[in-house]
């Protein structure tokens, strides 16, 4: 039964309750992130009917060009957007490295959940199972079509060459094992270890190798920023860790304007309530970079508890809503994010982005 803009279901006693609708692309990745949300918000809601509905975006349908070349920011989350806004849906799970550091009006981030781990994985082609990216012969291809490990790699492996590889997961490992044309693809460890595929994974690459993308290993849950219902039944999926770690990653790219199609990468830690905060930047080939440190903590200062309590829940911090992490470590988490920003600009970061990103134009 439909009443306003909500779905209901009645019970055996005439009982109504509300129907929330959660919307998925439609890989099956999409649906393993979505349905592990479900379950969660059934465990803490038992009462809850929840529907998942499933539909394609635009970067699941262009399947032949490298994303960095499409230009759009939404790519995968228009379309669920586009429903959560004509209330066909309630929630929208995303990765959330796939969602713009600026949302459209109306919509935020009302939980991000405890991060999977955020590093890349090299997966090898199955003739050179025990090889690693150091090993492997002179001139071997690596499938990504990402702007930043590609960045990353070159410079730390010159003697492999990197060309693009699209697709879902699914699709990737059957090129690379089905074909002859890749020696190994870069994918994020946290997608393959959510499919049940760790046994594919013959490298992590640690940040002194590879550096991930901002946001990588975390899933969001985006919602209408007025559906205060919503807002508050999602609130408490938050993990505290990972919502600062990823408000300074997000405030970093956005200070930068860094969207997909610049190599931009990061590296967070929270350590004895200090959050600390890597940020790079790389010229296509990797030839080029800038990398800095910077620190700040995370600590809320106890002499002032009411201030705590007068969080605006409104308030949103690079698209996340999170009214149950203390503002002020959330403020500070934000400030270090454009700190570091404003460190690599200084240095001349923007220089260096918009070459790559002219560069990667013309390609």
């Amino acid at each position: 039964m439909e009443e306003g803009p909500y779905k209901y279901i009645r019970d055996g006693n005439g009982k109504a309750s509300r129907v929330i609708r959660i919307g998925t692309r439609k890989s099956q990745l999409a649906r393993i992130q979505t349905d592990s949300v479900a379950d969660r918000l059934k465990e803490l809601y038992p009462d809850i009917h929840l529907e998942i509905v499933a539909m394609s975006t635009t970067g699941d349908k262009i399947l032949d060009t490298a994303l960095s070349k499409i230009g759009e920011k939404s790519l995968f989350t228009k379309e669920l957007e586009n429903a959560l806004e004509r209330n066909e849906v309630d929630l929208v799970v995303h990765s959330l490295k796939d969602l713009p550091t600026t949302l459209p009006p109306g919509f935020t981030i009302g939980a991000v959940l405890k991060r999977e781990n955020p590093h890349d994985a090299v997966v090898l082609h199955p003739q050179n199972v025990g090889k690693t990216l150091d090993s492997l012969p002179e001139n071997s291809v690596i499938g990504t079509s990402s702007l930043r490990r590609a960045a990353q790699l070159k410079k730390r492996f010159p003697h492999l060459k990197f060309n693009d590889i699209r697709g879902n997961l699914n699709t990737r490992l059957k090129k690379l094992d089905e074909k002859d044309d890749f020696a190994a693809i870069i994918l994020a460890a946290a997608g393959l270890r959510r499919m049940g595929w760790e046994n594919r994974i013959s490298q992590i690459l640690g940040p002194e190798d590879c550096m991930y993308a901002v946001g990588q290993g975390a899933l969001a849950v985006e919602v209408r920023a007025r559906d205060v219902d919503i807002l508050e039944m999602v609130s408490v999926l938050h993990d505290p860790d990972t919502v600062l770690r990823c408000i300074a990653e997000r405030a970093f790219l956005r200070h930068l304007e860094g969207g997909c199609s610049v190599p931009v990468a990061v590296h967070t830690q929270v350590k004895d309530s200090q959050l600390y905060l890597t940020g790079a930047v790389y010229s296509l080939d990797g030839s080029d970079s800038l990398k800095e440190t910077m620190q700040t903590s995370i600590t809320a200062n106890d002499k002032v508890p009411h201030k705590l309590k007068e969080v605006d829940e409104r308030v949103q911090r690079v698209g996340v809503t999170a009214s149950k992490v203390p503002g002020e470590a959330q403020d500070r988490a934000e400030r270090l994010g454009v700190d570091l920003a404003n460190l690599l600009l200084s240095k001349g970061a923007k220089e260096i982005l918009t070459v790559a990103r002219q560069l990667n134009d013309a390609r």
